[in-house]
């Protein structure tokens, strides 16, 4: 369509100079006395247009000519600058390809570049982030070739080109690397130090937490190391099982450092309410206080909901639970006891819970059920610790009876078991 446009304008303006010259008589007179020269109007029109063209022509010429050495100097630069690029680009190809003296190589070549273009005065527009990302590339390559001053003096060089606005996130970068780098290196207190120094923002993003869980965990933060756990999980960096677990690990070794009574309650108290409704963080803290000579009776406060969700737990942590509770059974209140024994009736052929109802029987010198319980419990449980501990009872509870060879007995089947 806009090729016949073309063709019927230029079809309208030829038969528009064919009128216009076709009929034109006039005439120009040129007097230099003493001649006279007499020129038709079309021609003298032709000769304007001739002249023009040649004058333009003569002045673009010129222009082109005086223009050359700029344009040779820029065609120049335009080659540094795709040499520099090119130099990233290789840098970071070896890197991935493993060959870290070729990728050391190739990000100074690109740094080279850059300086030259710099002092020619051809600096280009996002120098300063590719001169961090250069140094950046450069200092993994030391890094690999464990030539630990070339690095730090390439994140020192590459910290100071992101000093610009606009390569804040490259500094950020640069940061993060650093830390990892210094994970590498076992030095969790030089890659705290790097993490400091984000910004708030920075700091709260996934890969920042992560560096900090690590750096935590690797100088035994464990409290600092928990609260960045907590917001991984938040921030659905993990799974939900896997936050579980590092969680719980981490409660763990929290209530794991406490060295008195005191100290272990502070650490139970700083837990989440989730975290301390968790099975086996309440048994093992139960178990922790029972240990440290803590109360008793506050030790069964903690198992309270664990105890109330008892019929689902796994075998492993009921015998858990049954062994942290059997612990502190000496100062079992009545209304234990009685959870104890409603659990035991509306269960009973669990073993577990017969081992339990029997001992705490045994503590209040109810000889008989015990005896009776005991006798059940032997019978069905797989733990080898509560087996044995059954056969000790039985074997007591004989003596207490005087049947000295029914105590013999489960002497000799508690230690063999």
């Amino acid at each position: 369509m806009r090729a016949a446009l073309w063709l019927l304008a230029l079809f309208g303006i030829a038969v528009a100079i064919a009128l216009f010259a076709g009929n034109n008589e006039g005439t120009v007179t040129v007097f230099w006395a003493p001649y006279r020269v007499d020129l038709s109007l079309n021609l003298v029109l032709v000769l304007l247009f001739a002249a023009f063209v040649l004058v333009y022509g003569a002045v673009r010429a010129l222009s082109v000519l005086f223009d050359m050495p700029r344009q040779a100097l820029r065609w120049r630069a335009q080659q540094k600058e795709r040499a520099m690029h090119g130099a990233v680009l290789d840098a970071m190809s070896h890197l991935l390809a493993g060959r870290f003296i070729r990728a050391r190589k190739a990000a100074e070549a690109a740094l080279g570049q850059e300086h030259s273009l710099a002092t020619g005065g051809h600096a280009p527009a996002n120098g300063a982030q590719l001169r961090t990302l250069a140094h950046l590339l450069a200092a993994e390559g030391a890094h690999a070739l464990q030539d630990k001053p070339a690095r730090e003096e390439h994140v020192k060089l590459a910290l100071e080109q992101t000093s610009a606005r606009d390569a804040q996130e490259t500094h950020e970068g640069a940061l993060l690397r650093a830390a990892r780098w210094s994970l590498d290196d076992h030095d969790p207190d030089a890659a705290m130090g790097w993490l400091r120094l984000l910004p708030q923002g920075a700091a709260r993003r996934t890969l920042a937490l992560r560096t900090r869980l690590q750096a935590a965990r690797l100088s035994q933060q464990t409290p600092e190391a928990l609260e960045t756990a907590r917001l991984l999980a938040k921030h659905r960096a993990f799974s939900s099982v896997a936050a579980d677990s590092i969680v719980r690990g981490l409660a763990v070794d929290l209530l794991n450092g406490a060295h008195d009574a005191v100290q272990l309650q502070r650490a139970w108290t700083s837990l989440e309410p989730g975290e301390r409704a968790m099975p086996e963080l309440a048994i093992h803290a139960a178990h922790r206080l029972t240990q440290l000579g803590g109360d008793a009776q506050l030790a069964r406060d903690w198992l309270l909901p664990t105890w109330e969700q008892q019929h689902g737990l796994p075998e492993a942590s009921k015998v858990k639970l049954v062994r942290a509770l059997e612990s502190g059974l000496d100062s079992i209140d009545a209304g234990w006891l009685a959870r104890i024994e409603t659990a035991q009736r509306q269960d009973p052929r669990d073993a577990t819970l017969q081992y339990l109802a029997g001992m705490a029987c045994m503590k209040r010198q109810l000889w008989g059920k015990a005896q009776q319980l005991m006798g059940q419990a032997v019978v069905g449980l797989q733990d080898a610790g509560l087996h044995r501990g059954a056969w000790r009872a039985l074997a007591e509870l004989a003596e207490q009876r005087g049947d000295a060879s029914a105590a013999a007995q489960a002497w000799k089947r508690a230690a063999t078991q």
